[in-house]
């Protein structure tokens, strides 16, 4: 059994189908790593349980749960880390109060999340609601900087059998817009501290001074930025794209992360809907301010507050006859680009797009042309740069592509998507300054009211890292190696300046090109085109967006990505890959019983991290299951046993049974650990001899609902029920 209380391996909890999965494969990695003396234990960082770690006063004895996530917040600064971690949710607040009345259903006392608190209680509440919404969780673990690439069995897989891509056509109306001006890119400003400081952020109007954060503590070297996004420019600017859209004919959409830019990314997408609802917040704004309407939680959760007020639904359905068909995220039940902020994320949206040819689904079911809206210009020329080129050359194929590998600045909270503590709304006319604790004005922006003003950093020691990281993995390859910094931004020259004097005393500087993220797109492009390999070396929020956009173009998904995080105090942190289509896999288990989601990204992990046990430990018998780990994997590759989409035919469940298989034909042939290969040889042959038996009472449980209990908050007894359906399986991993 797995030691929680000091595992060798930390396997995290977390939400959607990788946790559904999670019921499945854990058992079966706890019994093969039990047998080399290997404990696995869990961390919960799920949505559900950090709601209930914050409310500990709120509930029962019998219900409390340990604070998971500080915890591991405490070991990843530790040589002795070692944490496989799945994608979790990042909250937005419809999301947030999903799983906040699930818990409540399921007996938990915990508060309403107040939508407009008023009372000191209810401002506390929000303030502990508001530190779980977003990206909680990757600030805390990250703490090293970011190695991820598709792993050489994936990559080898996807050129032998290259998915489908959609065909790109040179007179593709599909384009990307964003604002000219007046945005986070072109308002903003980066200095490097020449000594440890201390800043208030301060809002001086007509009437005085604001305190909007009375302390902010930086080391000596941070590079820290300040900037805003003017909101009279923003709604220009939707106004403007929807008419535009309009007359060209094709589909409107917004591309956002309203989820992990928690703060700044609701607020644009609020003024997306209220810009495409305009002229009825202009005749019952105010009613539906009484009604709890806020833009910022998206056009469903609007429509479900005026349910009972026909005369505003009759006002919706006559704005949106006059504006232009919508980018659906499920045509089938109505569900548009605008219904809920976290439907939308640009790193798994704007590939899947592109990687059609363009096309996004329309209210009519069928596919068009899309305007893709990206408002503030920092990264949307990485999208419109690959959309030009493949008009320009056709689609890529990946059979016979190169690949992109990452190497992404994010240790210590770096550029942590405008560091939400310093983002604000700006409540009324004035100037916003960044003040020294020695009086020094480190930044200063005049603002306006709805103006969205932001400060972000990234310190020295992870910089130095990351551009020592750079230099081992080019290195270690030889490939082409490009920094995606633009010298004209503000930011970027700031990095520049730590880059440069590395390369150049390491005497490397002739290995490495600098380049702004539109030139270091087609850049990259044109080197996987050549079927040449190309290492992207970027901030964290790139990072985030090019692990997802090469490997969906080259694999078709980017949960096969191998993802290691070289904690800076000599742990190891293995990431699994993105759970963006996790809510579609969940709904299809509760209505079929078919879980489609691919564990290949744990798998790939999982292999990494006893190889990392083995190395960090000297424990050979660790180092002989991540070998072997790395032959199943392959084995489920070249054997074609991933999950189908279609109920009735092999799903997760299903893969991990050939895992397992494989696994133990793996150990039992292997001859460097003599009692591994006698322990396995048995089971190797009993998974076989069962072969018919195990799929079986697996295929058996298909095309009817589960019940698992609950969606953010599952019971376990019935997960596992569900996700460990075989009894003859069960019986052979004891």
């Amino acid at each position: 059994m797995a030691d929680n209380s000091n595992p060798d391996i930390v396997y995290t909890k977390v939400d959607e189908a990788p946790e559904l999965a999670s019921a499945s494969l854990l058992p079966i990695i706890q019994r093969f790593a039990a047998a080399a003396g290997v404990s696995v234990g869990t961390k919960d960082i799920s949505l559900a349980g950090r709601i209930l770690a914050t409310f500990p006063d709120k509930l029962k004895d019998d219900q409390r749960v340990t604070d998971d996530l500080a915890e591991l917040g405490q070991l990843v600064k530790t040589p002795d880390a070692n944490v496989i971690k799945l994608p979790n949710i990042s909250a937005s607040v419809p999301q947030l109060v999903a799983a906040v009345r699930e818990l409540q259903g399921q007996g938990f006392d915990i508060p309403d999340y107040p939508d407009d608190p008023q009372t000191d209680e209810e401002k506390e509440v929000r303030a502990r609601y508001d530190s779980i919404k977003g990206s909680a969780v990757n600030p805390v673990l990250r703490e090293g900087n970011s190695d991820r690439r598709a792993a050489a069995p994936v990559k080898k897989f996807a050129q032998n059998n290259p998915h489908r891509m959609g065909d790109w056509s040179s007179d593709s109306k599909t384009r990307v817009a964003a604002m000219s001006g007046n945005d986070f890119f072109s308002n903003e400003k980066s200095t490097t501290l020449d000594k440890a400081a201390t800043a208030k952020i301060v809002l001086e109007t007509a009437g005085g001074e604001t305190v909007l954060k009375d302390s902010v503590s930086y080391p000596e070297g941070t590079v820290v930025d300040a900037t805003y996004m003017s909101a009279k420019a923003l709604d220009a600017f939707l106004a403007e794209e929807i008419e535009k859209t309009k007359e060209e004919g094709v589909l409107f959409s917004i591309h956002m992360k309203a989820t992990m830019m928690k703060v700044s990314d609701p607020i644009i997408f609020g003024h997306a809907v209220k810009e495409w609802l305009k002229p009825v917040f202009e005749k019952y704004g105010d009613e539906m301010k009484a009604a709890g309407v806020d833009p910022a939680s998206g056009l469903g959760d609007l429509l479900e507050r005026v349910k009972d007020k026909p005369e505003i639904l009759k006002a919706i359905e006559d704005v949106r006859d006059t504006r232009p068909p919508m980018y659906m995220v499920d045509s089938d039940r109505g569900i548009t680009n605008l219904h809920v902020p976290s439907d939308v994320i640009i790193d798994a949206s704007m590939p899947a797009l592109i990687r059609s040819g363009g096309k996004g689904w329309g209210p009519d079911n069928k596919e068009h042309d899309a305007v893709c809206v990206i408002p503030d210009n920092s990264y949307a020329p990485v999208y419109d740069e690959t959309i030009k080129f493949f008009k320009a050359n056709g689609k890529l194929d990946p059979a016979t592509a190169g690949t992109v590998q990452n190497l992404g600045l994010m240790a210590q909270k770096a550029e942590e998507y405008g560091s939400h503590p310093t983002t604000f709304e700006i409540p009324e006319d004035g100037t916003v300054k960044m003040v020294l604790d020695d009086g020094t004005v480190l930044h200063e922006h005049k603002v306006e009211k709805g103006d969205i003003w932001r400060s972000a950093s990234a310190r020295k020691a992870p910089i130095e890292d990351w551009v020592n990281l750079a230099i081992e993995r080019q290195k270690a390859t030889g490939y082409r190696a490009i920094f995606w910094l633009d010298e004209k931004r503000a930011h970027d020259a700031e990095l520049i300046s730590f880059v440069k004097p590395i390369l150049e005393a390491k005497g490397v500087a002739d290995k490495f090109e600098i380049m702004a993220p539109r030139e270091a797109t087609r850049a990259s492009l044109e080197t996987i085109t050549k079927g040449e390999n190309t290492i992207a070396i970027t901030g964290n929020v790139l990072r985030d967006y090019l692990t997802d956009l090469f490997p969906i173009l080259e694999l078709a998904t980017s949960a096969k990505m191998l993802s290691i995080v070289k904690l800076m105090n000599g742990g190891g942190l293995f990431e699994t890959g993105a759970g963006g289509s996790a809510p579609k896999h969940v709904q299809q288990l509760q209505s079929e019983n078919h879980l489609r989601w691919d564990s290949l990204g744990e798998f790939c992990a999982l292999g990494e991290s006893f190889k990392f046990l083995g190395d960090s430990k000297n424990n050979a018998r660790a180092r002989v299951l991540g070998e072997t780990v790395e032959t199943a994997t392959q084995g489920i590759l070249d054997h074609g046993r991933s999950p189908s989409r279609k109920v009735g035919e092999p799903d997760n469940r299903d893969s991990h049974y050939w895992f397992a298989r494989y696994w133990a034909e793996a150990l039992a042939a292997q001859s460097d650990d003599a009692a591994l290969a006698e322990e396995f040889g048995p089971i190797a042959k009993a998974l076989a001899e069962n072969e018919e038996k195990i799929t079986g009472e697996l295929a058996a449980v298909q095309g009817k609902p589960a019940d698992i209990g609950g969606y953010y908050h599952p019971d376990d007894d019935k997960l596992a029920s569900v996700m460990r359906p075989s009894a003859t399986l069960n019986g052979i991993m004891g």
